[in-house]
């Protein structure tokens, strides 16, 4: 294993053909600051993949995952990407916001064009470039 790469859990949550997204903080230290991003986060030392994704989901949007299964591991030279699928069981406000700037249900056409607006950025922002990847062929392969 590469010392030098981090390891994270990631989630697709979705719900009628939509996917959840986090919009990332507008940070520059964060990678794909200011893009839309999969919910999830680092694997903390002794945690499985499995623990991290529901520990970070509930962390970051108040849900509870019971259900899920993995969907692929995506490595570049900095990180490797545990994600997992999961479907979204609640209404979106029944989520609370505690990590990000903002976030949507984002349609395939959303994924297919790589950007979304956000009401809170008053903007259009990108995909994160691994994520719209994740995305896409999460959409093909469950389209």
């Amino acid at each position: 294993m590469n010392n030098q790469q981090t390891h994270v859990a990631i989630a697709i949550l979705h719900q009628n053909n939509q996917f959840l997204m986090q919009l990332r903080d507008n940070i520059p230290n964060i990678a794909a600051a200011g893009c839309w991003g999969l919910f999830g986060g680092h694997i903390e030392p002794g945690e499985t993949p499995e623990v991290t994704v529901q520990r970070e989901v509930l962390e970051e949007i108040g849900y509870e995952l019971t259900t899920f299964t993995k969907f692929g591991v995506y490595s570049d030279e900095t990180i490797v990407r545990h994600v997992f699928q999961a479907p979204l069981l609640v209404e979106l406000n029944q989520l609370v916001l505690n990590e990000g700037w903002d976030m949507a249900l984002l349609t395939p056409t959303d994924i297919l064009a790589g950007e979304c607006y956000s009401a809170i950025a008053g903007e259009i922002r990108p995909l994160g470039v691994m994520h719209k990847r994740i995305m896409m062929d999460f959409v093909n392969q469950h389209g």
